[in-house]
């Protein structure tokens, strides 16, 4: 029995896979021949870097690295350690492999966090291998990760537990020896909530389902109902399916709601979702998305603000980013509306599709290589800076569009000025004096 194996381990440490094979998800990384089951079984000594959300089971694969292969564990946590403490474990596996011949992992978690300096200072143990570095994220590793580190480890990316793979992960915890032990059932309603509240994190489900548990027994219960669940995990279960009609429902509500300039309706709509455990990403995107095909030039700072809050939810996470969808969803639901973006790149997609396509005229193509001018590429070519306002009069579409108009800017917010410029900088591009009608 390890240290973690008590009963009176938490629920997720008891319950925490010991075999590849009993990693729950990460298909791609658990198949025969991938590198992760070649690194495991071959017993090669080899880094890793985990990168991927939280639950995944990046401390988890750290563990099996470790226990399969017969290496010592040892864990680092870059919130509190410094250069100190990761120069003195690697000296001490380095003593261990020379002493005993038995190979350390290295678990370092939220590796992001440390500093330049710490992430150098793990450069000696893992170029000589002294020990076997597992590094784990949850961000993007090429900016967060220091190039010799990510060179010299092998990059793993796990994707986020689809529901189906976190209501496996309960179901086994109420039966297994080391979980539950069958002591306590659970009712459906209970149990689609626990993996609602979840949202794709098999460690949070786990502790949940733990304290719905206990909360049971408390009451006498043998089996875990929905209000005893809602009262254990503190947060009312919101009559809401990710999976199913209500999600369309509810997502559409919310998008026509900032459509329709009603910020209190798309606050609720919003605050359903996240109630309900929807991915914050998902949300995120949806109001990018909305920035430019329903405000659009109307309000060019919409997508700046829609891009800034996707940004804040990768970078800070749940709950806190609520408060970035919420200010994304109203700026952009009282900011004024254009479409008029999505109409041109609609039209113009159209036109390709219909074969509408034409040659680029000669002064537009490349002249940069040796001949190119003697068939005439480039020739004739004005240089916009060189012409009055850096507009040049010459012709830029080819033939069979010259006198499409795909862009027709709105009179709405600051569409107004813009398509005012647009009209003007048109009729000089194409020679026109005159108002186009």
């Amino acid at each position: 029995m390890t240290s973690t194996d008590h009963a009176a381990a938490p629920l997720a440490v008891r319950m925490r896979p010991r075999t590849l094979d009993e990693l729950v998800g990460q298909e791609q990384l658990r198949a025969a021949g991938s590198p992760l089951r070649q690194l495991i079984e071959g017993d090669r000594s080899l880094s890793l870097l985990l990168w991927g959300p939280p639950g995944t089971g990046k401390t988890t694969i750290a563990a099996i690295v470790s226990g399969q292969t017969q290496r010592r564990f040892v864990e680092v946590s870059a919130v509190s350690a410094g250069v100190k403490e990761v120069r003195a474990a690697i000296d001490a596996a380095r003593s261990d492999l020379v002493r005993t011949g038995v190979e350390t992992v290295l678990f370092v978690d939220e590796v992001h966090r440390f500093s330049k300096a710490q992430q150098d200072a793990l450069l000696p143990g893992v170029e000589n291998r002294w020990v076997t570095l597992v590094a784990a994220t949850t961000e993007n590793p090429y900016f967060s990760v220091i190039s010799p580190l990510l060179s010299r480890s092998l990059l793993l990316r796990l994707e986020s537990l689809t529901d189906d793979d976190v209501a496996g992960v309960i179901d086994r915890a109420l039966g297994d020896e080391r979980g539950l032990a069958g002591e306590v059932g659970i009712e459906p309603e209970a149990r689609e909530h626990l993996v609602r509240m979840a949202g794709g994190d098999a460690r949070r489900s786990l502790t949940y389902l733990e304290a719905a548990a206990g909360a049971a027994r408390s009451r006498g219960l043998d089996v875990i109902d929905l209000e005893t669940t809602e009262t254990a995990v503190d947060q009312a279960a919101v009559r809401y399916d990710r999976q199913g009609d209500q999600h369309y429902d509810v997502t559409s509500a919310f998008i026509k709601s900032v459509r329709g300039s009603d910020a209190d309706a798309a606050l609720h709509y919003l605050a359903r979702m996240i109630e309900a455990g929807e991915d914050p990403r998902f949300i995120a995107r949806r109001l990018v998305i909305l920035a430019s095909e329903d405000v659009g030039l109307a309000d060019p700072t919409a997508l700046t603000t829609a891009v800034a809050a996707a940004q804040a939810v990768q970078l800070i996470g749940m709950p806190e980013a609520r408060l970035n969808l919420a200010q994304a969803t109203v700026a952009l639901a009282v900011a004024p509306k254009s479409n008029a973006v999505y109409n041109a790149i609609n039209a113009a997609q159209a036109d390709v599709r219909a074969g509408l396509v034409g040659s680029v005229p000669a002064h537009l193509r490349d002249a940069h290589y040796a001949g190119a001018k003697k068939i005439g590429h480039g020739q004739a070519y004005v240089y916009a800076h060189d012409a009055p306002y850096g507009i040049a009069t010459q012709t830029y579409a080819p033939e069979p569009v010259a006198d499409k108009r795909y862009y027709q800017p709105t009179s709405n917010g600051a569409e107004a000025a813009t398509g005012e410029r647009w009209a003007r900088v048109r009729r000089i591009v194409r020679g026109r004096s005159a108002p186009e009608r």
